[in-house]
């Protein structure tokens, strides 16, 4: 009878060490929560390169068809006609 009542009964070193254990996980389980939500969010968040090189393309492309255009219509003007004389 000795041994049961001898398991029963924990040290109060080992209580005090399961109840620090408690709280130390508590307070990180937040934190980790956290973590895990600012890798998400920087995994899929679309960063500033993205937007600039995108709006680089999009303003070349506009460039070249404005180029395009330009030299299309300022070829086409003819220098042997004579302007209209009344």
């Amino acid at each position: 009878m000795g041994r049961k009542d001898a398991s029963t009964i924990k040290l109060p070193v080992d209580q005090y060490r399961k109840q620090i254990g408690k709280q130390d996980y508590k307070k990180t389980k937040p934190i980790l929560r956290a973590t895990k939500l600012k890798a998400e969010a920087r995994k899929t968040a679309i960063g500033i390169k993205e937007v600039g090189l995108v709006l680089a393309a999009i303003l070349a492309l506009l460039l070249a068809f404005y180029a395009c255009f330009y030299l299309r219509l300022s070829t086409d003007v003819d220098p042997d006609l004579e302007p209209d004389e009344d």
